[in-house]
Parts: C-alpha cells; structure tokens; sequence
C-alpha cells in the first residue's frame, strides 16, 4: 500500500492507496482516449509537447516491484513552512 503523509501546521494527512486502486489508476492514465485528451488540451494552448503512449506491459513490472520493496522512503520534503511530506510503499 502507497502511503501519503502530509503534516501541516495544524493538521496531519494520511492517505492510503491500495495497489488495486494505484493498478486501476495506472491503466486510466495510460489509456490511448487519455493521452489523446491529454495531447488535444496541450495543442489548444498552443505548445508543442506531446505525451508518449505508454504500454500496459511497461507498467506491470513496475507495480509488481514496487510490491517487493514494502517500507521504502520514495519522497521526503520539509518545507520552511514547516509542511511535510512523505510518501512511502
């Protein structure tokens, strides 16, 4: 399970995503109508960036080793504001 810490000043922020969910969201995101959208909005602003399709295959292995390292640190931030952020597996 991806989880999202974040402390503010007052407040502390847990997010937990389930891999289910994070697999669900992942196959939305690299969907063909998604990254067309996605291209068809950046044209409209008049920039010349394009999103590469990225295949379903490409992103099993990366979920499966992202199940192998369960506890890893992916981001760590602290702010002068004092706002934290962690995100872990």
């Amino acid at each position: 399970m991806l989880k999202v810490r974040m402390k503010l000043k007052e407040k502390k922020i847990t997010i937990p995503v389930p891999y289910p969910i994070l697999n669900l969201l992942l196959r939305v995101i690299t969907s063909k109508k998604i990254t067309r959208f996605v291209n068809k909005a950046i044209e409209n602003d008049g920039k010349k960036f394009t999103i590469p399709q990225i295949d379903k295959k490409d992103v099993k292995p990366l979920l499966k080793a992202l199940i192998e390292y369960r506890g890893l640190t992916l981001v760590e931030t602290k702010l002068k504001d004092g706002t934290e952020v962690t995100v872990k597996l």
